[in-house]
């Protein structure tokens, strides 16, 4: 009964060879009657095939693009088919476990909660290892300035050796690989800030809900994972590199700092930039492998530069996003394609 008080928006976030499986997880783990709206940015026909195939079988709504969106215009394009008290957002690389929806559901319901996310896991759900439970996220005022502070709890920790701490809570910070978050949120703060096109989109928000005088909670009992590169599929790598390019990271770093009024310096901002460029060496792996056996000892070194100043910053910058973002910025909405909106086939 408490999954009808929820729509599922499945949205992409940074590739689509995981969309298959985590399509199929959240079907096998969510109630048939639970009303799921699939927005498909520009997958590869394989993908699209497949999720056009599972809706004939379990009807749902699949909006489609020929253009790569950011993960908030997704969001965004889902939102107003949403006619249930909640939205349950998922990335299209997660795999959900059973009862997660009305785990979720039943600690908004009875906290009152505004937001309420899941434990999150990072690659493999059976490895058992945190990504993020909750987190601590505010704007300090230090020596007359404004820093953003960030710290998530557990990072990278077994499961296992924190069990007895994992306990629903308030917290300031959940992730969009899964989020609930209740529909009147949006009339108050109106839709999500298109403006953040790679990063920080799930930090501003939660700062909004705070603002608002919304609370935000983890409900531990719930658990997802994020499948996160590697591996990175062939397909995968224009819209991967798109998502995480100068020009969408720079862009969302202004836009975060302006809105929150924040230098361009704050440290935290450095952080982000030294996950993407990590992230985008991970999908580089079995080249960057190769690079590293052939130059020997100072191989990991010699391929992550090699890898981070001439493959990502100049080559996949100037003849992959380059090309995509000019595309982006000459159409007059991100829908301006060709566009798929049905329910089933």
């Amino acid at each position: 009964m408490a999954s009808a008080l929820a729509t599922v928006v499945i949205t992409p976030r940074e590739q689509f060879s995981k969309a298959k499986r985590s399509l199929d997880t959240i079907l096998a783990c969510t109630d048939a009657a639970v009303p799921i709206i699939y927005v498909d940015g520009n997958s590869p026909r394989a993908v699209a095939q497949y999720v056009r195939e599972r809706a004939s079988r379990r009807p749902f709504r699949v909006l489609r693009t020929n253009q790569y969106l950011s993960a908030n215009q997704a969001r965004n394009w889902g939102l107003p088919y949403v006619a249930t008290k909640y939205v349950a957002f998922v990335d299209n690389d997660v795999s959900v476990d059973a009862g997660w929806l009305d785990t979720l559901i039943a600690c908004a319901e009875e906290t009152g909660a505004w937001v309420v996310g899941p434990l999150y896991l990072i690659g493999e759900p059976a490895k058992q290892i945190i990504h993020m439970a909750g987190a601590d996220v505010h704007i300090l005022e230090q020596n007359g300035e404004r820093r953003l502070y960030e710290r998530h709890r557990f990072s990278n920790v077994p499961v296992a050796q924190v069990r007895e701490q994992l306990v629903r809570a308030k917290t300031d910070l959940m992730e969009f690989h899964c989020m609930l978050v209740r529909m009147d949120v949006f009339d108050r703060l109106g839709p999500l800030d298109e403006g953040l096109l790679s990063v920080l989109d799930h930090v501003d928000f939660c700062l909004d809900v705070a603002q608002a005088g919304g609370s935000i909670y983890i409900e531990p009992a719930a658990v997802v994972a994020h499948l996160a590169p590697p591996p990175c599929g062939i397909s995968d790598l224009p819209y991967f590199f798109l998502r995480f390019s100068d020009a969408w990271l720079d862009a969302s770093v202004q836009r975060f700092a302006q809105k929150h009024a924040l230098a361009l310096t704050d440290e935290e901002f450095d952080g982000h930039r030294r996950f993407r460029d990590a992230h985008r060496l991970k999908a580089l792996g079995r080249a960057r492998g190769a690079v590293r056996r052939l130059t020997g000892r100072r191989g990991l070194a010699v391929a992550d530069a090699f890898f981070t100043k001439v493959v990502c910053n100049r080559v996949i910058e100037r003849a992959v996003v380059s090309p995509l973002e000019r595309t982006r910025r000459a159409r007059s909405s991100p829908f301006a394609s060709p566009l798929q909106a049905s329910k089933g086939v």
